[in-house]
């Protein structure tokens, strides 16, 4: 007789803010809580949360997420949530669209909502937003003021296109220099177009466009303009050319004619040259750049009897096409990747690593490459591997283990760097440019530089370079000192700003001396940012309020290995209105009122109020009377965003 394991729940609902035990006071707590009333009230403390903080563009998750949510609504009439979101994330990320695909999202890694049941989907939500925006055709206006400033970027990947439309925010002059044909940068020429739909780029990018940047493509710098006529010309320079160069593998045999880089295969792919790769492909790796490889390589096949084509190695180094093979039956390509580290901690993001492996890349974790065993035609024909397990970020090999995989063609991807040709003395020695924290350029104050070609990494993560740079680049230009960043360096939430664009904002002060403020018109009282020194943690927050609630995955199209040849659809499903918004309920608001009532409801002595509704602003929605309260602590007890905090008042 078989018997039925019951299933098990997902998840124990059984939070509790205090554990047995921890009962126990200091001597000033005791001297504090021996009467029926103390000297603590409540203090509005906002806080980053998580996820902004762990965004490298410094995204204000949580702001559009409350818009979403109906909690942050419009401040102008007529304009809908959708608008509004999307003008709160363009202040971090022009690229929503682009980013709510292809973003590995740490945001959702570091969410708080995973101590309660699932991550909440900012992807989904912020590719929802950037596609309503480019659907319903919204601009970012030109500035008002012209300051006669001339900046000139060099590159338009995400670190120079979001920098170019910073800078023209603020009234800058710029001009654009791409060595490409088209503009994007690694958006275009890294990222396959399934990944990434052209005409989504393409209207992000043409938005920014529009505030009037001057666009100069085909032109390198370094060869077409010397960078002596770049600082004759310009007030300030930001260098943001990327990583085009890729490493080659440290071993034996890769001179090899059929070795190649990952991101120049790619970029042969995405120019529309390469159109067939070759019948054994081994790509080395472990990331994002791997991954995508393996794919297209699987996608675009083989041709067996293709005498006439050229091969992919002679197209990826070259510049001939594979015109040809159009029209010849392709058959499919045996793909494997590897990587020193475990599948399961390789850096690619799991969705991706899953979808390659579901069509048909076989992945091997916890290998090291050797040597490239050469054919007597002085061609590769495999790859000599072993084992390995990682010390730190170094391969330790594991003797006695070593194999090889035959191939056709070998890819690198490993890692790229800069290409500094005609400026070799803004090299660090390691092929990209040293900066301080402010992104100038060290020892040359009217340079700056962001994005990969500072540190390869995420497209997100030149973004928020951006930002930073365009904000030194203006202080730059204004004669004033760059200053000293913020340990949370991110686009925080300013009251302030809040109450003004609505009409709400703190009458002039009249420099009078006073005691106390908190009937006082000049003062925003009881309130603290801390948001740029900390971020709030989950158990600084009530999490028993948040009851189970299933996250809203986005469908996917999943190809199989029988499918994949040929097939460039876009794989993503985008999210409903409404599952964007129930993505926004879902957000825990942490470090901000999201309009719970609970201090409201359980305060003893109904000392906490809510505002009147024509002043209420996000953050603004309850205020204390202090005659009443006696600082027992429930009001922050119960407050699920950890927004209420005991501080020493009369």
């Amino acid at each position: 007789m078989n018997v039925e394991t019951p299933k098990k729940t997902e998840k124990a609902l059984t939070y509790r803010r205090y554990e047995d035990g921890k009962s126990k006071w200091r001597d000033l707590q005791h001297q504090i809580f021996q009467a029926g009333w103390s000297h603590k009230c409540p203090t509005y403390v906002h806080r980053t949360p998580p996820c902004q903080g762990s965004c490298p563009s410094g995204h204000d998750i949580r702001g559009w997420l409350q818009i979403a949510r109906g909690i942050d609504k419009p401040p102008v009439a007529g304009m809908t949530w959708q608008e509004y979101a999307f003008r709160r994330m363009a202040k971090a990320n022009p690229f929503p669209s682009v980013m709510g695909r292809v973003c590995p999202a740490p945001c959702e890694t570091g969410c708080n909502r995973n101590a309660v049941d699932d991550f909440v989907g900012i992807n989904g939500v912020e590719q929802y937003v950037g596609d309503w925006a480019i659907d319903n055709k919204m601009s970012f206006a030109k500035p008002a003021k012209e300051t006669g400033k001339k900046v000139a970027i060099i590159g338009s990947g995400p670190a120079g296109m979001s920098a170019a439309l910073y800078l023209r925010e603020r009234g800058h002059g710029v001009t654009l220099f791409e060595s490409q044909p088209e503009l994007g940068g690694m958006m275009r020429y890294g990222i396959p177009g399934y990944r990434t739909p052209r005409d989504m780029l393409d209207a992000e990018i043409k938005r920014i466009v529009d505030t009037g940047v001057v666009v100069k493509t085909g032109v390198r710098v370094g060869k077409d303009v010397t960078v002596e006529q770049l600082e004759r010309d310009f007030d300030a320079i930001f260098w943001a050319i990327g990583a085009q160069v890729g490493r080659p593998l440290p071993v034996a045999g890769w001179d090899a004619p059929n070795c190649v880089a990952g991101v120049e295969f790619l970029r042969a792919f995405n120019e529309g040259r390469l159109k067939v790769a070759a019948k054994r492909v081994v790509v080395v790796g472990g990331g994002d750049t791997s991954i995508d490889v393996a794919s297209v390589a699987r996608r675009l096949g083989y041709i067996s009897h293709g005498r006439d084509i050229p091969t992919p190695e002679s197209v990826v180094v070259g510049h001939t096409a594979q015109d040809v093979a159009g029209i010849m039956q392709r058959e499919g390509v045996t793909a494997v990747l590897t990587s020193l580290f475990p599948v399961e901690q390789m850096t690619a993001a799991a969705r991706e690593r899953e979808d390659a492996m579901r069509e048909g890349v076989e992945i091997k974790g916890s290998v090291m490459p050797l040597e490239v065993i050469k054919g007597p035609d002085g061609r590769a024909r495999a790859l000599k591997m072993c084992r390995c397990t990682m010390k730190g970020m170094t391969p330790v090999p594991t003797p006695g283990t070593e194999f090889e995989i035959e191939c056709d063609l070998i890819v690198s991807a490993i890692g790229q760097g800069g290409d500094l040709k005609g400026m070799e003395n803004f090299d660090n020695g390691k092929g990209l440019m040293a900066v301080e924290s402010t992104y100038q350029v060290k020892d040359k104050p009217k340079h700056f530089a962001g994005g990969d070609i500072v540190r390869p990494h995420l497209l997100t993560t030149a973004i928020g370079h951006a930002g930073i740079a365009a904000e030194s680049i203006d202080r730059f230009l204004a004669g004033q000192d760059l200053g000293k960043r913020p340990k949370v360096d991110k686009r925080r939430f300013d009251l302030l700003d809040e109450l003004r664009q609505r009409k709400l904002e703190p009458s002039e002060y009249d420099h009078k001396e006073a005691r106390g403020t908190s009937d006082a018109k000049f003062a925003v009282h009881n309130y603290e940012d801390r948001s740029f020194v900390e971020i709030i943690k989950h158990d600084d927050m009530f999490l028993g309020h948040f009851p189970f609630v299933e996250r809203a995955k986005r469908k996917e199209i999943h190809i199989g290995a029988e499918e994949v040849i040929g097939n460039f659809q876009e794989r993503i499903v985008n999210y409903t209105e409404e599952q964007a918004v129930a993505e926004g309920k879902r957000c825990m608001s942490c470090g901000m009122c999201f309009e719970c009532d609970n201090c409201v409801v359980f305060c003893p002595q109904t000392a906490v109020f809510r505002v009147k509704k024509d002043q209420r602003a996000l953050g603004r929605y309850v205020d204390t009377d202090y005659k009443k309260c006696i600082g027992c602590h429930i009001c922050a007890d119960v407050c699920p965003t950890g927004y209420i905090e005991m501080g020493l008042g009369e």
